[in-house]
């Protein structure tokens, strides 16, 4: 089967061909027909599949020939990573329609989102917080919507975004199209989905399973012993771009400050920076300029590089979800990726659940020549945060190695103070979410 079948407008198949899509994968093949006939569905297929396309393509093709200058198809995601993500898909599939898209997220300034709104367009990508701003402030007008997409469900769920979620709806037509996409389908977010979606086609692409083209690896090590062992692995392997996963922000910007100075070109993506550092992380990695870049699973996401060679986990996931959404950066595109998990003692628990889903015993290796035998340091030498400086008398009190811009707790934040207090009243979700330990560490 080849992506001429599905008979698109001429415009939207000049978008197809200038990606080079020839040939559909199985959730673009499956989900595709359902969407353009106008059906309501519920499309499961692990990361790296090819989601974004199959929600897009007919998304352009049912706008292309209707009016212009008014929202009439609304995309909602978890981070501002993958809004841009979905953005820039949308601006390349769609560069002969006419069509104009816009990403609405918090981190940013809300005026020049405002300008963009106020001079019309078609389709807007959101992230939840920002877009209820929007809609609170009516500086955005969902009446003529059409077409609702809620993408990477289950991660909004695990961010708590599920209320925000419940508030946009009742501010959308009951009459439209509603899609959602996601890797994995825990039973809220299937409640949810039949609240919302009316008689739903369901399209399942082996979703609990990363994708078969990624070969895994454990490595047993003591938790003092990782960033030697980062620097040894990396040494002795043949590497093209390198993803690296952390647990915490700060730990996501020392191990990329350590690899900068052991002389790779090597960055970290983590909540802590503001936007503009953000995308320039991401975007340099991308590009080349960066072969590492160290991660927090905000960038689990949000990151479309097809040349990702290896996943390494510095730091397990919490869940075998996670760890499906972190390798599934690598073996993309009908490429072949290795992931490389660093473990210890206390991850067992959870490399058996990894073995299940994967349906096969994850082979343990040790490096030759690496001294796993070092004792840890009297104190954490590595990861310890510099001491709070003395101020002087009548100084400003100012938290140590923080900065106003550097407060994100989340994602996706809605505007805050210069001290970072939130906008969001006591108890709300978006407070809520600063207080998890999974998903939303970021």
């Amino acid at each position: 089967m080849e992506f001429q079948r599905f008979e698109f407008h001429p415009n939207v198949s000049a978008g197809v061909r200038a990606a080079g899509y020839v040939t559909p994968t199985p959730i673009q093949a499956q989900a595709i027909p359902q969407v353009l006939g106008g059906r309501d569905v519920m499309g499961l297929a692990q990361t790296g599949t090819g989601k974004t396309a199959a929600f897009v393509l007919p998304i352009l093709n049912r706008l292309i020939a209707g009016p212009r200058g008014r929202v009439r198809a609304l995309i909602i995601a978890p981070t501002r990573e993958l809004a841009d993500q979905i953005n820039e898909a949308i601006a390349g599939l769609g560069r002969q329609t006419g069509l104009r898209s816009a990403t609405v997220y918090g981190g940013v300034s809300m005026n020049p989102q405002i300008q963009k709104l106020r001079t019309g367009t078609e389709i807007i990508v959101a992230c939840p917080g920002r877009l209820l701003d929007h809609i609170n402030q009516r500086t955005i007008n969902l009446s003529h919507l059409e077409v609702l997409v809620l993408d990477e469900a289950d991660r909004m769920f695990d961010m708590g975004f599920l209320p925000d979620i419940r508030k946009i709806i009742r501010h959308v037509p009951a009459k439209r199209q509603t899609l959602l996409f996601s890797a994995t389908m825990p039973d809220d977010i299937r409640r949810l989905a039949q609240d919302v979606l009316e008689a739903p086609v369901t399209v399942q692409v082996n979703p609990a399973a990363p994708a078969n083209t990624v070969s895994h690896a454990l490595y047993p090590v003591e938790q003092h012993l990782k960033t030697g062992l980062l620097l040894a692995l990396l040494s002795h392997t043949d590497t093209e771009s390198v993803l690296v996963f952390t647990r915490t922000k700060h730990r996501a910007k020392r191990v990329g400050q350590q690899l900068e100075r052991a002389g790779y070109r090597a960055a970290s993506l983590q909540g802590n920076l503001s936007q503009n550092r953000r995308q320039e992380a991401l975007e340099g990695f991308r590009r080349g300029s960066y072969q590492i870049l160290v991660a927090t699973d905000i960038a689990a996401r949000g990151i479309d590089v097809s040349s990702i060679s290896h996943v390494i986990n510095y730091d397990m996931p919490d869940t075998t979800d996670a760890y499906t959404h972190r390798i599934g950066r690598t073996g993309r595109a009908a490429k072949t990726g290795d992931a490389f998990t660093f473990i210890t003692r206390e991850d067992e628990s959870l490399v058996r659940d990894i073995e299940r889903v994967l349906g096969e015993k994850v082979e343990r290796r040790r490096l030759k020549d690496f001294d796993y035998a070092r004792q840890a340091p009297a104190r954490d030498t590595e990861f310890a945060r510099q001491p709070q400086q003395r101020r002087e008398k009548g100084a400003a009190a100012q938290p140590a190695g923080r900065t106003g811009q550097q407060r994100f707790r989340k994602p996706e934040v809605r505007k805050t103070s210069q001290r970072g207090s939130s906008n969001h009243p006591p108890g709300s979700s978006a407070q809520r979410v600063q207080g998890r330990t999974t998903a939303g560490r970021i």
